[in-house]
């Protein structure tokens, strides 16, 4: 306990999944959570269940104006900012937004996609640079396992997460350069259960469980990853006892990227 006592935190899309397992471990961890999303009824939910150590701020990171408001609170509330989550994300799938492969996806969706990912990221990192680079701090950004690998039916997803690596590794970079004392790292999830799941797995209980067992069969580890998973990993990240690891990835996907074929063989 107290491996974050006394920092400032801003976590994005932190109303529900794997943003609310960080949200939640970081204030045990003694931060105080700014937590941000569109989704404010679950959003302020959760800040109440974390008080008097979490507050709510509505947030779409897709447009600049949320970032300038919320720069401003922090700035005027806080006077700096120790650590950022750029957690926020959408895959995609949904009715609306129509198919995400290459042939069919429409200019639009993938627009939004990226808008929403990669421009929310790179938007976070731009807020988070001026309010950490006096005393230094550590952003995380939430990529995934699509950004390392090719996925055909979500392509601009998988784009816009790759792109979030490269900016990643570019923010790094750059605050060393200029000896900000500011750190950035990417987190690569895979097959965390969470509702961004729920259009993939089936209308009921049994097409679920189905689904889930056909994925977990493609685990090494034999089971879908857990949001406290990807949590624990953020909070290391976030800690100091990160100090010399910027640029970094470190992939959650229980072992499904270690080799070309991830189910084990079976035992004799």
């Amino acid at each position: 306990m107290g491996r974050l006592k006394n920092k400032i935190a801003l976590i994005t899309g932190a109303a529900q999944g794997i943003g609310a397992s960080i949200a939640q471990l970081f204030v045990e961890e003694g931060a105080y959570v700014i937590l941000s999303d569109i989704l404010d009824d679950a959003g302020k939910k959760l800040t109440r269940e974390l008080a008097p150590n979490a507050t709510y701020f509505h947030l779409d990171v897709a447009q600049e104006s949320g970032w300038a408001e919320i720069s401003n609170f922090i700035e005027s509330q806080f006077g700096k900012l120790d650590i950022l989550v750029n957690n926020a994300g959408i895959m995609g799938f949904f009715p609306e937004f129509g198919p995400q492969d290459p042939e069919h996806a429409s200019f639009k969706s993938w627009n939004y996609i990226h808008d929403v990912n990669l421009g929310g990221t790179f938007l976070g990192c731009k807020m988070a640079i001026p309010l950490m680079k006096e005393d230094g701090g550590s952003i995380v950004n939430m990529s995934s396992r699509s950004g390392l690998v090719g996925v055909p039916g979500a392509a601009a997803y998988a784009s816009s997460k790759a792109a979030i690596r490269n900016h990643t590794k570019t923010v790094a970079l750059y605050c060393a350069e200029k000896n900000y004392k500011i750190r950035c790292n990417g987190i690569y999830p895979a097959a965390i259960l969470t509702s961004i799941w729920d259009p993939m797995l089936g209308a009921t209980p049994e097409m679920r469980a189905l689904s889930i067992e056909k994925i977990e069969r493609a685990i090494p580890l034999g089971k879908m990853g857990e949001p406290l998973d990807v949590a624990y990993c953020a909070l290391y990240l976030a800690s100091d006892e990160s100090k010399y690891v910027t640029g970094a990835e470190l992939v959650i996907d229980g072992g499904i990227l270690a080799g070309s074929s991830a189910a084990p063989k079976p035992q004799d």
